[in-house]
């Protein structure tokens, strides 16, 4: 019996060191007993900050936000049964979002399984075709210490591949459950793998080919890199830069208000262009998206893996590469457009568009202008939720703002949101900062549990208007009588957030003004800061500013 609990303490130990020595320095560990082998393994290792978290859930998502933030996997565990199944939404969006992430169950062993016994479900390929990979491990035994190190690397490697995302460990353990570590098996020196999607001079041509000598537009999403914008200057063309793409900055020729702009019928009937370039992932904006739809012209694709981001089925061609590597290889070859008027069109309806939008949102209290004061004054990292949030930060927000922007736009969720906050914030030196609707807040409110404890820097700003805001803009909101939109969509709820949030032991203040929003988000976190505001008068809002940007652009 002794064997058995120092072979499986010998196991752990040794993969826990070989994940370190490729660069893993961060574990999330929700408690239990199965998993007890690796768990001790992971907090004996001087190079591993493991982070407790009693909500299989939030642990999940937190190790999804510290593969967010670090672009290297967490190790993410937990024990076996019931407890593996609330990983799997953090896997998916892992998934889609090419997240790397090490997930280990702990299981029963063989001889425990179709016997009834407790806490054992069936974990093979749990998580389906949401991993890169799911790897069966044996029951520990020391006569298969020479396979330990290469198991290790092999999840690495798939978890960090040329499609980052997750890889699933099955780890059964036989009791007992502790032993002690033996001599580990020796490190091989191995060179490590390199992915890197390919940049060929075709490709190169191609592009340059369809852009020269052309009027276009640049549509900007997460995976932009800084070449982006040095091609947008040198053809003379606008980027169409969402708030994920770290190009919203006066150095580029970003147009931060295209929702907006795209709105108005007659600049965009004299503003046609020949191609459109899309770059990384898609942005949330729909009038975009309809505006791609409706584009008669070619439409290139260049992202940084084999995903698709063609929901309106308009992309006539696609390119995987370095998106850094081609686009600086095409800028050197690319002619520009002849149009000298084009990009000074966009630019000056940019700057109107601004205009208009500050003039309002710079007094106004309004879901919009806490998006555009929480993009514009923060000095950190900013993770935004989805479904209104990211919507008002990406049509909204603060126009000069490269710094980093999260958001869970792989499947689009609202779960899971405070928890990856906390990972993002778990491994950042600078404040991190969270802009998340009520009912996001109240469905991951587990993800407060011991923040407190954590030492991490974490201001969250909870937006209250009793509901889900964004059924409002959706035609069931005009269909249905007012009291079965308010029970099946609306959902108005009485939670106290600011109770809530002091429930968990973080401090929380509510604050009714940007005059109060700005003080409040000065204060060290991590805290809670509630801004109330009226459901009721969201959509007419978003209207008033649409019509101001319509206006000023229509007057030109």
């Amino acid at each position: 019996m002794k064997a058995t609990g120092d072979a499986a303490a010998t196991f752990c130990a040794t993969i826990v060191d070989e994940w370190h020595r490729c660069g893993v320095n961060t574990a999330i560990v929700a408690p239990g007993s199965r998993s007890t082998p690796l768990a001790v393994a992971l907090l004996r290792h001087p190079g591993i900050d493991v982070q407790i978290f009693h909500d299989e859930r939030s642990a999940s998502f937190a190790a999804l936000g510290v593969g967010v933030a670090l672009g290297v996997p967490a190790v993410l565990l937990c024990t076996s049964g019931t407890a593996a199944t609330q990983f799997h939404a953090a896997v998916v969006e892992a998934h889609q979002s090419a997240v790397p992430m090490i997930v280990c169950t702990a299981d029963r062993p063989p001889e425990l399984h179709g016997i009834g016994a407790p806490q054992t479900i069936d974990q093979v390929h749990l998580f389906g075709t949401a991993v890169r990979k799911f790897i069966e491990a044996p029951v520990p035994s020391s006569e298969d210490s020479h396979t330990w190190r290469s198991l290790a690397r092999e999840a690495f490697e798939q978890t960090t591949g040329l499609l980052p995302g997750p890889v699933h460990l099955n780890l059964a353990f036989r009791e007992p459950l502790l032993g002690d570590v033996r001599d580990l098996p020796p490190h091989e020196h191995i060179e490590p793998h390199t992915h890197e999607a390919s940049c060929d001079r075709q490709d190169v041509m191609q592009i340059v080919e369809a852009m020269s000598g052309r009027r276009g537009v640049i549509v900007a999403g997460k995976g932009a890199t800084p070449g982006v914008g040095r091609l947008a200057k040198k053809l003379g063309w606008p980027i169409f830069a969402d708030a994920r793409s770290g190009l919203r900055s006066p150095q580029w020729p970003s147009i931060a208000a295209f929702d907006s702009i795209l709105r108005v019928d007659d600049f965009v009937r004299t503003h046609r262009p020949d191609v459109v370039i899309r770059v990384g992932e898609s942005p949330a904006s729909k009038v975009l998206s309809q505006w791609v739809s409706a584009f008669e012209g070619e439409v290139l694709q260049i992202c940084a893996d084999i995903r698709v981001f063609d929901a309106e089925r308009a992309v006539t061609r696609r390119f995987v590469a370095d998106i850094e590597a081609l686009t600086t290889a095409v800028a050197q070859e690319v002619v520009p457009t002849s149009d000298s008027l084009w990009l000074s069109g966009w630019l000056d309806a940019e700057r109107l568009a601004q205009n208009a939008l500050a003039s309002k949102l710079s007094t106004e209290w309004s879901e919009p202008s806490i998006a555009r004061m929480v993009s514009s004054e923060r000095n950190g990292a900013l993770v935004v939720s989805s479904s209104m949030p990211i919507r008002d930060t990406e049509w909204f927000g603060s126009p000069d703002d490269s710094n980093a922007l999260y958001s869970n736009r792989g499947a689009n969720g609202i779960d899971g949101v405070v928890s990856t906050s906390v990972g993002i914030a778990l491994v950042s030196f600078d404040p991190t900062y969270l802009l998340i609707g009520d009912i996001a807040f109240i469905h991951d409110s587990n993800g407060l549990w011991n923040l407190a404890e954590r030492n991490v820097d974490l201001r969250i700003v909870v937006v209250n208007n009793s509901g889900g805001s964004i059924f409002s803009f959706l035609p069931q909101a005009q269909v249905l009588e007012t009291q079965e939109f308010e029970t099946i969509l609306a959902t108005p709820h009485s939670v106290d957030i600011c109770s809530l949030a002091r429930s968990f032991g973080i401090p929380a203040v509510q604050v009714h003004s940007l005059a109060d929003l700005r003080r409040e988000l000065d204060h060290s976190g991590p805290v809670v800061i509630e801004a109330v505001t009226d459901r009721s008068s969201n959509v007419a809002q978003h209207d008033d500013l649409n019509n101001a940007v319509a206006r000023a652009i229509n007057d030109l």
